[in-house]
């Protein structure tokens, strides 16, 4: 069983930064991909960025050259850099686990995730 723990988070003003933390416990394989996805209210639940165990990432088109994902293979603890926040930004963020790295994109569906945490960026 895949439990996953986020911390992070917040409420920041516009064009400020946040960085997001999802510890992994119970999978320590390299075929894996590996999210985050955003639920914004009022719209559906959006993945926004992914990495595999071979650190290849994908993003959304709305987070891209802003967001950047990457992971501690050492810590088993993937990461979500946020810069430039934006209002639209606001939302539940999830960490999301799937135990295959076939196809690993931000249209990926995951097996595991994690509790969410809130994200508000103010005007």
């Amino acid at each position: 069983q895949v439990h996953l723990v986020e911390s992070g988070g917040g409420s920041v003003q516009a064009g400020g930064s946040l960085r997001l933390s999802c510890v992994v416990y119970g999978y320590a394989y390299s075929n894996r991909c590996m999210g985050w996805v955003r639920q914004v209210p009022g719209k559906k639940r959006e993945g926004i960025a992914v990495i595999d165990g071979d650190d290849r990432t994908d993003y959304a088109d709305s987070v891209k050259g802003r967001f950047t994902i990457s992971q501690d293979h050492r810590e088993y603890t993937l990461y979500l850099q946020m810069n430039s926040l934006k209002p639209e930004d606001t939302g539940m963020y999830y960490c999301a686990h799937r135990r295959s790295a076939n196809n690993c994109d931000t249209s990926s569906l995951f097996e595991y995730w994690g509790q969410g945490i809130q994200v508000t960026v103010s005007s």
